[in-house]
């Protein structure tokens, strides 16, 4: 019964999701809002919306861990599995502007949450300063796009989003809101449910549950956005749709959840310790590997896929407390870690060179 409303949670959320963007974005382009405005709001909130839904869900039942797993844990998972599998795929090109400036905020804002988790607690005035942030950097978005001259890009957004509804049938569009808003509080309802009898039941914390199983859930639509995106040829905006679902989870879903939560986000040491240090410097691996080249070959796709399923490993083995814990740790520390940094200098070196 537990396992099936897990299901059925993970089902409502992505369908949520799925109706809310459709509804909202024909229901913005019959209002006559330009459809690249459309493609950076409505769409960028909307395919986060699942991890909006959980983590207040979850704040608001005293359940802060998953709130905070779900974040750190979608972030890990869609730099290391989303895009190890989109270039596994086919390697992946990466946009100047990313390299420029979106990895770099993504990188700072990770900063900002393990500094703002120091104490334990990221309190309601935090959760502010991060939805601001969040209000500033979209409203910069905005105006960027109103400077972007390629037409490519304008006419993808139009054929993707500018499709007006008669209007007569908004109210169709506005049905189809309204529904896709109530899946997703359902649908998070009995995902956080599900997650706290399960954790309960296996005797794992609910930051596991909420690291793993919940934030590979809530990413399903991120999966399905840069999968297809690579297939169809569209490789930067697989890249893209991953940097910006990771600054969004952090600046609005961290910071809404801060502010709905009774006393703020209770930090447990072990993501103080651990998840949000390795969060932080998967995010900082990405800019060397951006930089060589502006792409993400098939084999550094391999090693972050690599890299993903060693962290799931090391999550169960410390649940555990297993006795190849020390081993294990000691592997990825003193081998793996080192490896890759050498690889990833050797890379930047041969690309600088390269360019003068």
């Amino acid at each position: 019964m537990i396992t099936l409303k897990l299901i059925v949670g993970l089902i409502l959320l992505v369908a949520g999701a799925e109706a809310l963007v459709r509804g909202a974005s024909k229901i913005a382009a019959a209002l006559g809002i330009a459809p690249l405005i459309i493609g950076l709001t409505v769409v960028s909130f909307g395919t986060s919306s699942p991890e909006l839904a959980v983590s207040v869900s979850a704040s608001l039942n005293g359940s802060a861990d998953i709130a905070l797993g779900n974040v750190i844990g979608s972030n890990i998972f869609n730099i290391l599995f989303i895009l190890g599998l989109c270039a596994a795929i086919q390697p992946l090109l990466v946009n100047q502007q990313l390299v420029r400036l979106d990895g770099p905020i993504m990188i700072g804002i990770s900063l900002l949450l393990l500094l703002f988790a120091q104490n334990g607690m990221i309190e309601f005035w935090e959760g502010l300063i991060l939805l601001a942030v969040c209000i500033g950097y979209t409203v910069f978005l905005i105006r960027q796009s109103r400077k972007e001259k390629s037409k490519k890009v304008l006419e993808e957004y139009d054929e993707e989003y500018a499709e007006k509804p008669e209007k007569g049938k908004l109210w169709l569009q506005a049905i189809m809101v309204f529904v896709g808003l109530g899946l997703l509080i359902f649908g998070a309802r009995w995902l956080v449910e599900a997650a706290v009898s399960i954790a309960t039941a296996l005797g794992v914390s609910e930051l596991i549950i909420g690291l793993t199983i919940i934030a590979m859930g809530t990413s399903l639509p991120e999966v399905a956005t840069s999968v297809i995106a690579t297939v169809k040829g569209e490789r930067d905006i697989a890249v893209g749709n991953v940097v910006g679902s990771n600054i969004y989870n952090i600046l609005l879903i961290l910071g809404v959840a801060a502010i709905f939560a009774p006393g703020g986000i209770k930090v447990a040491e072990s993501a103080i310790e651990f998840d949000l240090p390795f969060m932080v410097a998967v995010a900082a691996a990405c800019l060397p590997i951006f930089f060589t080249g502006y792409k993400i070959v098939r084999w550094e796709g391999f090693v972050f896929l690599g890299y993903y399923a060693a962290y799931t490993i090391y999550l169960v083995l410390a649940n555990m407390r297993h006795a190849s814990l020390d081993v294990f740790s000691t592997a990825l520390n003193w081998f793996a870690v080192p490896l890759t940094v050498l690889t990833l200098t050797i890379l930047v070196v041969r690309e600088v060179r390269r360019k003068r």
